[in-house]
């Protein structure tokens, strides 16, 4: 029976949504969230925009195989919602960014969902994802 895990980090910026949505939005900078790995375009989004519906990354960790994500559904300053297409050991991985105003600044939920065959899997890579997109999202602010 497959393992299920959800990952949910709430995190508030001093930054105006627009700012953070800008810079969460663009592929390259997502190395600053999962830091040391390496991230890289690989094709725009279909729907005309650099970062939209359809554009593809590339991400590298160490010497894991890499992994492709691509982006399913881009609504500037609200969302982002992406999926895992290729290299994943993981089945069904998702993860969604929803943006909102709040005071001065922006609340980001970021939002992972995924199986895996292997029991405990889903458990070990959810904790390490907790822990990696917590401590990136605290130097975001400072970069966005």
């Amino acid at each position: 029976m497959a393992s299920r895990e959800r990952v949910r980090i709430v995190h508030d910026f001093t930054k105006p949504v627009e700012r953070v949505f800008a810079f969460l939005a663009e592929h390259e900078n997502l190395g600053t969230i999962f830091a040391p790995a390496k991230i890289v375009r690989l094709r725009d989004g279909i729907d005309g925009t650099r970062n939209g519906a359809g554009s593809v990354r590339r991400l590298k960790i160490g010497p894991l195989p890499s992994l492709e994500e691509t982006n399913t559904n881009v609504v500037p300053n609200e969302l982002i919602e992406y999926r895992i297409t290729r290299g994943s050991p993981l089945k069904g991985h998702w993860g969604r960014i929803a943006f909102e105003p709040k005071g001065e600044g922006t609340r980001v939920t970021y939002t992972i969902g995924m199986e895996a065959n292997v029991p405990g899997l889903a458990a070990l890579v959810g904790r390490a994802l907790t822990s990696a997109i917590t401590k990136g999202l605290r130097r975001v602010d400072r970069l966005a």
